[in-house]
């Protein structure tokens, strides 16, 4: 079966207009949030915590803050998008054209990609206001900044199929995407935990998200770059597949 490239670009479009058309709300309001989290934790321990030597606490944390807001847009992208679809009754209007399961996931995956990126240069711009901040990888910035928002617009999908109703939803955000992404260096680098907490951040996939992709910036990883792409590359794979496997079985989508 060829690859449907206009139905695939349709699709997509459509997606990247959703969020495009409430720019404000989807792209800029987390330059907001930033500017919060920025004003409170660098102003307040920028001279009281040293994670790195010859790195200031504010170059430590704009990029932890920077792929957050990555993650949590991408997952919020394809996931309400979904959902929606499904409440409002027009997932029909999806489903019916001869669209691949394979098109339908990279048309979603790559729409909240795109808005997770956006959001990701929105943050750098205000952070620019704070701190010079240092370019030490831009291949790893690029790179890490890419597969974490394809792994959140994957897990969007799958949460997206899953649930039935926006508070399921809402649910895969209060209990995973947001814990997660706290507990995951943002704010601190891990290895000032006691030994279980960082034992348990090591399994935390957002932790390798946000360590390779402070490293591009600052120069300074808790684990090697190699290793967190391999991580994160492979749950991309483990989430991928089990996205497209519950499409192409119409697990909760035709009824």
């Amino acid at each position: 079966m060829e690859f449907n490239v206009m139905g695939f670009y349709t699709l997509l479009r459509k997606e990247v207009m959703r969020f495009w058309k409430v720019g404000v709300q989807t792209v800029f309001s987390p330059m907001v949030t930033t500017l919060l989290y920025l004003l409170i934790f660098s102003y307040v321990l920028e001279d009281r915590v040293n994670v790195y030597a010859g790195v200031s606490y504010t170059e430590f944390l704009v990029p932890g803050l920077m792929m957050m807001s990555m993650i949590q847009n991408a997952f919020a992208n394809s996931s309400s998008s979904l959902i929606q679809s499904k409440v409002t009754g027009n997932m029909v209007f999806i489903l019916l054209p001869p669209l691949s399961s394979l098109e339908f996931y990279l048309a979603f995956v790559l729409a909240a990609s795109l808005r997770g990126i956006l959001v990701g240069l929105s943050v750098y711009v205000v952070a620019l206001a704070f701190v010079d901040l240092p370019l030490n990888n831009v291949g790893a910035i690029l790179l890490f900044g890419v597969l974490a928002s394809a792994v959140m617009g994957a897990f969007g999908v799958i949460a997206g199929i899953w649930a039935e109703k926006f508070d399921q939803i809402a649910a895969f955000t209060n209990f995973f995407v947001m814990p997660l992404s706290f507990l995951s260096g943002v704010f601190y680098s891990i290895n000032d935990l006691p030994g279980f907490w960082r034992t348990v951040s090591h399994l935390n996939p957002f932790f390798y998200m946000i360590d390779g992709f402070r490293a591009g910036f600052i120069g300074h990883s808790d684990v090697s770059l190699a290793f967190s792409v391999s991580f994160v590359l492979g749950f991309l794979v483990l989430l991928s597949t089990l996205a497209l496997r519950m499409l192409v079985t119409g697990y909760k989508m035709r009824g």
